[in-house]
């Protein structure tokens, strides 16, 4: 296919000059090989360029002559650029003095030419010669005269830009490569699936540019092999990348894609191989198996992976909606680009599919991203439970050690004190002014002693001879009763705010035992104007009794430690009475918070399972 620019500038003599009307005549078909400049050939020409009609190739027909006048010009270093010309072989001549020539072995037809004119040349005839394997020939758009200088500017840049965009996809590739080796197994493959798509897209930028063929045409060969190379490498990547994000998809069509796509690759790649140990004798076979089937592959790809992400989407999944955006902008441009080089058989060089494939890749990178940063979160939430988990262990370790020496200890101890208590007795009744002060405060000291192996036995035996069906408003009334004249002692007030109808199930003794135990602890924080807020509430299956104060408050290090055996952050306290108190709510079901900071007061958080209240209760 053959095609000109419609456009002309020409500000002055030495301004660039787009050239937009040349004439083509069809090469013999017996061989022309472009030795025989047709200068004097008058018949057989026709009209291109600016309002010139695109022809197909006739049957037979490989090649092409191409007549541009050459306009008068005054320029220093005049040199006719021409953007991009579809050949194989290339010679260009002034009249019948060849100025230019080139020659491919390998199929890339995309040429982009600078030739050097002399100031002689005014007026006379730019010859170009081309010769081709493909569908497409000639000049496809611009041609240019113009000073050397200005003109080599865009020259260079032709393609430049692609070359820096696929290096800079080549270093990212290799820098996530290197990290996946850091990643535990599953983001390996996911982190390594996305290199190995961002470098195949690299490459595919490199070797896709016309400034590889044009500057370093020598490595042109290598380059369309690694160019083969990226676009199997990708396809397939792209699939598995996608599987390992979303799945197999609905009866395993992603899984089953994929493996196709990976075993049509290597096929291409034995193809790649046979057409270069045969030098080229099946090069057009190869091309429509490398080109013109893995372009409808490649639609086919874009149609089913963009339907799964739009069901994914749909379901909710963030990662879904971001690779939707991506890859949706890929795919469409991918498509749109593709159908459109069908349609125009071949005759378009696809640009826009490497910017819309940055979108993609960044998409990918934000999903990785995502996902590591979820992992950590998970690592970290994990990590505090293990703590934690290994803080209760702890805990219980102590607790089973306390309760082996309390059951060995106090049975051992309590006959003896007892027997001990009878004998002070019996002498105190006996006895008159200090023998009878001083055996009173013995006999006080073996009471508390007594005390304390209570609390060790209810600490190794927490469970409950007497269990009943207990009204949490009745229970709290009474202890209210006995403890309101040591709040009032230590310049407190209490207030009680207990919801009628709470039931719960446990030994009546046990549990004010255990609510005594908090509510003096924070009677004894109080300062001045004090005051205890008890309430008690339920919802759904549970009881929630919350135990606040305004004292003193607990420093983190405190309040961590609560519950361990003979810890207390009071200077006359065993750290019993808490302790017995955890083990008492632990044998109910039930489960203790203590939320505390320093200077601002304790609450203590008592969760019970809450029980069916006994036919007589009248609660309903």
């Amino acid at each position: 296919m053959i095609c000109g620019s419609l456009t002309v500038s020409a500000e002055s003599h030495y301004a660039s000059k787009e050239i937009t009307n040349w004439q083509i005549k069809w090469g013999n078909k017996a061989g022309d090989k472009g030795y025989m400049v047709p200068v004097s050939v008058k018949e057989g020409w026709l009209s291109a360029g600016s309002g010139g009609k695109t022809t197909e190739l006739p049957d037979g027909i490989s090649s092409i002559w191409t007549r541009i006048k050459l306009p008068e010009f005054k320029y220093v270093s005049p040199s006719v650029y021409i953007d991009t010309l579809y050949a194989l072989h290339v010679k260009v001549y002034v009249e019948d003095r060849l100025l230019f020539e080139a020659d491919r072995s390998y199929i890339k037809d995309n040429y982009s030419l600078l030739v050097p004119l002399s100031s002689g040349d005014n007026g006379k005839n730019l010859y170009i010669w081309t010769e081709t394997l493909k569908d497409r020939i000639g000049i496809k758009d611009q041609v240019i005269i113009g000073e050397h200088g200005v003109l080599i500017k865009d020259y260079i840049k032709n393609g430049l830009i692609d070359v820096i965009l696929g290096g800079a996809f080549l270093f990212v590739a290799i820098v996530l490569f290197v990290c996946a080796f850091y990643l535990n197994k599953d983001y390996f493959s996911i982190a390594a699936s996305l290199s190995i798509v961002i470098a195949s897209t690299g490459v595919l930028s490199i070797t896709y540019s016309p400034f590889i063929y044009t500057f370093y045409s020598y490595f042109g060969p290598v380059s369309i092999v690694f160019l083969d190379l990226a676009l199997l490498s990708l396809l397939p990547a792209l699939t598995y990348l996608f599987e390992k994000i979303f799945g197999g998809g609905r009866f395993g069509i992603i899984r089953k894609f994929r493996k196709f796509q990976t075993a049509y690759s290597l096929f291409c790649i034995v193809c790649l191989v046979i057409n270069g140990l045969s030098d080229n004798r099946f090069v057009e076979l190869y091309y429509f198996i490398s080109v013109t089937i893995i372009g409808f592959l490649m639609i086919l790809q874009f149609i089913l992976l963009i339907a799964c992400v739009i069901i994914y989407s749909l379901k909710g999944n963030k990662d879904a909606i971001i690779f939707a955006i991506g890859f949706g902008t890929a795919a469409f441009t991918g498509v749109a680009e593709l159908v459109w080089y069908y349609i125009r058989q071949g005759n378009y060089d696809l640009f826009y599919w490497k910017w819309a494939l940055v979108v993609f890749i960044l998409s990918l990178i934000i999903i990785l991203g995502r996902r590591l940063a979820l992992n950590h979160q998970q690592v970290v939430k994990y990590s505090r439970e293990l703590e934690l988990f290994n803080n209760e262990l702890q805990r219980s370790e102590k607790m089973e050690i306390i309760s082996e020496l309390a059951a060995s200890v106090a049975h051992e101890v309590r006959n003896p004190l007892q027997v001990t208590r009878g004998f002070l007795q019996l002498l105190m009744e006996k006895s008159n002014g200090d023998e009878e002060r001083f055996l009173f405060m013995a006999l006080s000291e073996l009471d508390r002693a007594a005390n304390i192996i209570t609390d060790f036995l209810t600490f190794a035996k927490p469970e409950f001879e007497q269990v009943s069906i207990l009204n949490v408003h009745d229970e709290f009334k009474h202890i209210e009763s006995i403890l309101l004249p040591l709040c009032h002692l230590n310049g407190g007030k209490m207030v009680l705010d207990v919801k009628e109808h709470c039931w719960v199930k446990g030994n009546s003794s046990k549990f004010k035992q255990a609510f005594i135990n908090i509510i003096k602890n924070s009677i004894e924080s109080l300062g001045e104007e004090g005051t205890i807020h008890m309430s008690v509430y339920a919802k759904g299956d549970r009881v929630y009794i919350h135990v606040k104060d305004n004292g003193e408050g607990m420093e983190p290090g405190v309040l961590n430690r609560l519950g361990e055996p003979y810890f207390s952050n009071k200077s006359k306290g065993t750290g019993l009475g808490l302790m017995v108190t955890f083990r008492i709510i632990e044998a109910m079901n039930g489960e203790v918070r203590i939320i505390s900071k320093k200077g601002a007061g304790t609450e203590s958080i008592i969760i019970l399972p809450l029980a069916e209240a006994p036919d007589d209760s009248n609660s309903l």
